[in-house]
């Protein structure tokens, strides 16, 4: 009885066996046809991409941003949305990030669309303006256009587009006032982020692009704000950053720069929902030494008694402007804090050491498009 059972079980385990031969021919076919059919590397294991789905970042001139993304900027190959009310910095960030590109070695195009580009402000930011590549559209499609074929060279790192708003479909600056165009930039903009979407992937390029909010008449319960130009964008989009201003920053009666809020309400590449706060100076851009004082002093890096900052043995200053210029003059020391800030947030065995940058909003995305 006891050797039947274990011939037929025998038996099972060459079925199985000869079935499953079979079935890896039959793919080894399959692979074979469909590489010969669209090229080699259109299907394959996941483990044999040798790295062709890492992801190579851009930083935002934010530390604290970049910690907030979980992967430390923007994302190369991926298409990113950053939004927010009038002056709420969203081109100054974008122009960091340029800034930043250009840093790696990188080129970079600036699809200026609202016509408002500043050479002097986007030097202060840190762009080297002679080597930019700048286009002023006349229309929608004639901004796409160029961008598709900037991303379809290969040979650009970053594209910015400011802003969507601002890209009227040829139709309507040939009409007249008041002519109506329903859905006519909506639609737009999706035909050109199916076109987009997988050349970007391809080319490693960093689209990125800037919008505006308006408000919906009417509205009694939710969140009245709106993106324009449909809804595709907060589909294709990998990152979408929500950018608020929180406060003016003075010195006596004289305002000096922003305090600005940014809510990463889309992540594909980490963890969503987490906030992140950082100063705008006005004429200078981002503030990395208000970004290291604030993250220093929440990771324990840099200790305050009163009104004094310290950082080790080095005592910074009295108040946060006198530390922060203390960090601007002392480079090395500016450096050293950076570094214990980031080695903080480097996970070690799958785990950090506890700090987080940026508090987390759990709040769901309430913003909508308008076409």
């Amino acid at each position: 009885m006891a050797t039947a059972i274990k011939a037929s079980k025998s038996a099972e385990s060459t079925k199985v066996t000869e079935l499953v031969t079979e079935k890896e021919k039959a793919l080894e076919q399959a692979l074979t046809l469909i590489e010969r059919s669209f090229g080699k590397g259109s299907l394959m294991r996941f483990g044999d991409s040798a790295g062709r789905f890492d992801v190579d970042v851009i930083p935002t001139g934010s530390l604290s941003l970049d910690l907030a993304l979980g992967i430390g900027g923007i994302p190369r190959g991926r298409i990113t949305e950053i939004y927010g009310a009038e002056s709420s910095g969203k081109s100054t960030l974008a122009q960091h990030v340029i800034a930043g590109a250009q840093k790696q070695g990188g080129t970079v195009a600036y699809i200026d669309a609202e016509h408002a580009m500043d050479p002097t402000y986007a030097a202060a930011c840190g762009i080297n303006v002679d080597d930019l590549l700048i286009s002023q559209p006349d229309n929608a499609e004639q901004a796409l256009d160029i961008t598709e074929a900037l991303v379809r060279s290969a040979a650009v790192d970053a594209i910015v587009i400011d802003s969507v708003a601002a890209l009227v479909p040829k139709a309507e600056i040939d009409g007249n006032m008041g002519d109506m165009h329903v859905g006519l930039q909506a639609r737009l903009m999706s035909q050109a982020l199916r076109k987009l979407t997988g050349t970007t992937h391809r080319s490693k390029t960093a689209v990125i692009f800037i919008n505006q909010i308006r408000e919906k008449v009417g509205v009694l319960f939710g969140s009245p704000e709106v993106t324009p130009g449909g809804r595709a964008l907060k589909f294709y989009s990998s990152i979408r950053i929500d950018l608020r201003r929180m406060e003016t920053i003075k010195q006596g009666t004289e305002s000096v720069g922003l305090h600005l809020r940014a809510r990463v309400v889309k992540n594909k590449m980490a963890p969503p929902f987490r906030v992140a706060e950082f100063d705008i100076m006005f004429g200078h851009g981002i503030s990395r030494e208000a970004d290291l004082i604030d993250l220093g002093t929440q990771a324990g890096f840099l200790k305050k008694t009163g009104a004094f900052y310290s950082y080790g043995d080095v005592r910074l200053g009295q108040g946060r402007e006198n530390a922060k210029s203390f960090l601007q003059s002392n480079e090395e020391i500016a450096t050293a804090l950076e570094q214990d800030i980031r080695g903080a947030q480097a996970p070690r065995n799958g785990k950090t050491n506890g700090f987080m940058p940026a508090s987390v909003d759990d709040d769901t995305d309430d913003t909508e498009e308008v076409t």
